[in-house]
C-alpha cells in the first residue's frame, strides 16, 4: 500500500470457522480478514490511492502470491508479459543479453498505481485513515499504543509497521533515530503513450514485442517496458544524484534529464523528445536490521521500513499468524517470521546494490568484459533452446540474471511454501490445547 501504513493487529474473543487460507485450511479465530484471521485495522496516512510513481516490475515470486489472492485476472488486464529482457549498450544499442526464462509464474509489468489499487481494494473493508502518521508507540503497556499527533490513541496486541524506507517506527526496534541513506543515484521516471511509438518505425519495435530493454551507459542506465495493457511506454532513467527531493512526485526538469544522456543512441534520443514532463526520485536505501522486531515483541517491521520485500513478507507472516490460536504464541511466530525471511531479503538487497555498479561500469576492460560475458551467456541460451547442451558455467556471470542458479533461487520461491515448511520442522513447539493444527 502507501510508504506510510501501519497494521495494527488484535486477536479476537469470539472463536469461529473462518475463510478460506492457503491450501484450504481455515483460521480457527473469527475472520476479519482472510489472510491473517485476526482482526486486523490497516491506518493509512494517505486519504487516497492515487497515481503515485509509474512502472513497476512484477516477478514470479510475486505474481504466484497475487493470483492466489485471487489477482491474477486483474493484472491480466493492467498488467504486460514480457517476451524477454533484452541488455543494450548505451551508444550503439547493440544487444548484450537476451533472456527468456519462466518461474513457474508470469512476469508482469504494471503501473504502480495499478499496483496499490489492486491490493488496496482487498483491504479496504479493513482500512482506517488517521491522515497523519503515529507520533509515539508504548509497547510497555498490557496492549500496546498508538498515539497520533491529534491525541487520537490506537491499542493493540500486535503493530505491524509497514510504513516504507521513510518508517517512522523503525526507530523504535533499532534504539533511536534511523534516517535512509541516500544511494549516490536518482531516477527520472517517465510514461509516454505507444501510440506515438507505433507511429515511428525504428520504436514501433519497443510496443509490438514487449521486452524489458535495459541500455547500460557510464554512471547510468535506462529500463523502459510497456505498462497498461501495451498502451503506455515506462522509462527509468538512473542517473547520479544531483541533490534531487526525496519525494514519490517531485516533478523533474526534462532539459536536464536529456542532458543526462545526450549521446546515447538515437532511439533514446527519439524517446527522450516524446517526454513532456518527468518524476525526480531520490533513491534511498537502508543497511539491513540485526533485527526487525521490537524487544518487547509487540511492534515487528515489514517491506521497505527494513528492506525492499513486502508482498513476500505479508504472505509469509500472514500465513503463519492464520495458525494462531493464543496470545502467548506472538513472540514465538514473529521469530519464525523473521527467520524464514532474514536471510533473503538481505541477500536480495545486496544483490540490487551490485546491479547498481554492474549498469554502471564506464567504457573500458571492464565493460568489455562485462559484455562478453553476457554475450557468452546469451549464446550458451540459444544453443539450449535449439536443442544443444549448455557449456558454460553461469554461476557469477557479470549479469546477475544470467546465474541460473540465482535466478531460480529468486523467482521460483513460494513465500507461503517456506510458512508451510517452518510450520511441519517446527509447529508442534508450538502446539497447545486450542492451536490449530
Amino acid at each position: 500500500m502507501d510508504a506510510r501504513s501501519q497494521t495494527a493487529m488484535g486477536t479476537s474473543q469470539q472463536i469461529k470457522t473462518g475463510g478460506k487460507l492457503y491450501q484450504g485450511r481455515r483460521a480457527s479465530l473469527s475472520l476479519e480478514v482472510v489472510v491473517a484471521g485476526h482482526k486486523v485495522t490497516i491506518l493509512e496516512a494517505a486519504p487516497t490511492i492515487g497515481e503515485i510513481g509509474a512502472g513497476i516490475q512484477v516477478s514470479p515470486n510475486l505474481t504466484r502470491l497475487l493470483i492466489r489472492w485471487g489477482l491474477g485476472k486483474r493484472l491480466e488486464e493492467v498488467g504486460v508479459k514480457p517476451e524477454g529482457l533484452n541488455l543494450r549498450r548505451w551508444c550503439t544499442g547493440e544487444t548484450s543479453w537476451m533472456d527468456k526464462e519462466e518461474y513457474g509464474a508470469p512476469y508482469y509489468h504494471i503501473h504502480r498505481a495499478d499496483f496499490h489499487r489492486m491490493l488496496y481494494e482487498l483491504a479496504e473493508p479493513q482500512v482506517y485513515h488517521p491522515h497523519q502518521l503515529p507520533g509515539c508507540f508504548d509497547g510497555h503497556v498490557e496492549h500496546l499504543l498508538l498515539l497520533f499527533e491529534s491525541g487520537e490513541v490506537v491499542h493493540a496486541d500486535l503493530v505491524i509497521g509497514a510504513d516504507g524506507v521513510k518508517s517512522t517506527l523503525r526507530q523504535y526496534v533499532v534504539g533511536g533515530p534511523d534516517r535512509a541513506r541516500s544511494t549516490g543515484d536518482a531516477a527520472y521516471r517517465a510514461i509516454i503513450p505507444t501510440e506515438k511509438l507505433l507511429q515511428d518505425p525504428d520504436l514501433r519495435p519497443l510496443v509490438e514485442k514487449p521486452e524489458m530493454v535495459g541500455w547500460m551507459g557510464p554512471h547510468r542506465h535506462i529500463m523502459a517496458y510497456n505498462i497498461r495493457a501495451k498502451r503506455e511506454y515506462n522509462l527509468v532513467m538512473i542517473h547520479p544524484d544531483d541533490g534531487s527531493e526525496e519525494s514519490w512526485t517531485a516533478k523533474g526538469n526534462t532539459d536536464k534529464m536529456r542532458a543526462e544522456f545526450a549521446g546515447w543512441e538515437p532511439r533514446i534520443q527519439k524517446l527522450m523528445a516524446m517526454i513532456p514532463s518527468t518524476l525526480s526520485w531520490k533513491l534511498m536505501d537502508r543497511d539491513p536490521l540485526e533485527t526487525w522486531i521490537h524487544k518487547d515483541g509487540k511492534l515487528v517491521l515489514l517491506g521497505d521500513s527494513c528492506h525492499p520485500m513486502l508482498v513476500e513478507d505479508a504472505a509469509v507472516l500472514g500465513n503463519l499468524f492464520s495458525r494462531l490460536a493464543h496470545h502467548s504464541q506472538i513472540l514465538p511466530l514473529l521469530h519464525a517470521y523473521q527467520s524464514i525471511r532474514y536471510d533473503r531479503a538481505t541477500a536480495t538487497q545486496i544483490s540490487s546494490r551490485l546491479n547498481q555498479h554492474i549498469f554502471h561500469l564506464p567504457d573500458g576492460p571492464q565493460q568489455e568484459k562485462r559484455d562478453r560475458e553476457m554475450r557468452a551467456a546469451t549464446e550458451d541460451a540459444l544453443r539450449v533452446a535449439h536443442g544443444g547442451k549448455s557449456t558454460l558455467s553461469s554461476a557469477g556471470n557479470a549479469n546477475q540474471w544470467a546465474d541460473k542458479e540465482k535466478s531460480l533461487i529468486q523467482f521460483s520461491y513460494d513465500a507461503d511454501e517456506e510458512a508451510e515448511k517452518w510450520w511441519r520442522n517446527h509447529g508442534h513447539t508450538l502446539r497447545g490445547p486450542r492451536a490449530l493444527l
